[in-house]
């Protein structure tokens, strides 16, 4: 199996050219050519920031003309430390073409860096990275989301099983279209989550694999992307700064939240967890 290893290290993804320039997900209807570039640097910057002041190391993926969705870096691989202690990645596969070449400038930043990447076995499955695969923070497993993005199928891959057993997750809702935007893991013990965006089974998997579990308002996570807050640390969750009723119910379970402003990047759909890659 693989090694479960603390991230101390985000990737983030220059924000220069991000736009709305097509429809691949509900929050973009309606949005095509109305971001603010000033104000999404602005936002991207603070959120920069943050992670600094939490004492990550921040690493920058520097944009790319015409990728206008590279800013989401949560989605073109999946980071893992293999049996052998090997730093490795597992690349996307993803749905929509418009953003399929984002995974190969993902591919070079890590190659740069001597990092093994890895394809998945059938061409014919989809995968988007951490936007569907989540570590459970005691490091034991991994929660996989599959519906709109992510093929059911990609989770037996024998990369991912290789690295820890996979529970898969159903998304039941074309708004909460990645697991990202309906769970949000803080600690082993405790998650955000939208249970409007599972089917039954689903819901009982995380009932069975946190002892807390903080609702987020359906409106609320579709409105905000509140579940796409981000716990860098299991002490602080970063979440967007409209998200009041879900801070609120997270700082009275005893965490500090930290607001940022991501409403540039709600249009397409994205806000904390999707502009991150977590590096172990």
């Amino acid at each position: 199996m693989g090694v479960f290893v603390a991230a101390s290290a985000v990737l983030l993804a220059e924000p220069t050219f991000f736009d709305v320039t097509y429809v691949i997900n509900p929050h973009m209807a309606g949005a095509v050519g109305t971001i603010d570039r000033v104000a999404a640097r602005h936002q991207w910057e603070a959120l920069r920031s943050v992670y600094q002041e939490l004492g990550l190391v921040v690493e920058v993926l520097e944009a790319v003309q015409g990728l206008s969705d590279l800013v989401f870096v949560a989605n073109q691989c999946f980071p893992f430390v293999a049996a052998d202690g090997a730093r490795e990645v597992l690349l996307s596969q993803m749905r929509w073409p418009e953003r399929r070449p984002e995974v190969a400038v993902v591919a070079d930043w890590f190659a740069r860096r001597g990092i093994t990447a890895r394809s998945l076995q059938d061409p014919g499955v989809f995968l988007e990275g951490m936007g569907d695969i989540q570590w459970h923070p005691s490091g034991r497993a991994l929660l996989g989301g599959h519906g709109f993005r992510t093929s059911a199928a990609a989770y037996d891959d024998p990369t991912l099983t290789s690295v820890a057993p996979v529970h898969p997750l159903k998304l039941v809702d074309e708004q909460l279209y990645h697991l990202d935007t309906c769970l949000s893991p803080i600690d082993e013990h405790t998650a955000v989550v939208c249970f409007e965006a599972f089917d039954e089974p689903s819901r009982e998997v995380l009932r069975g694999a946190f002892d807390q579990l903080i609702e987020v308002p359906y409106d609320e996570a579709v409105r905000t992307l509140a579940c796409n807050g981000h716990c860098p640390d299991g002490k602080h969750f970063i979440v967007h700064h409209e998200a009041r009723v879900t801070a609120e119910r997270v700082r009275q379970a005893g965490y500090e939240v930290v607001e940022v402003d991501t409403s540039e990047f709600l249009k397409s759909g994205g806000s904390v967890q999707c502009m991150k890659l977590m590096l172990h």
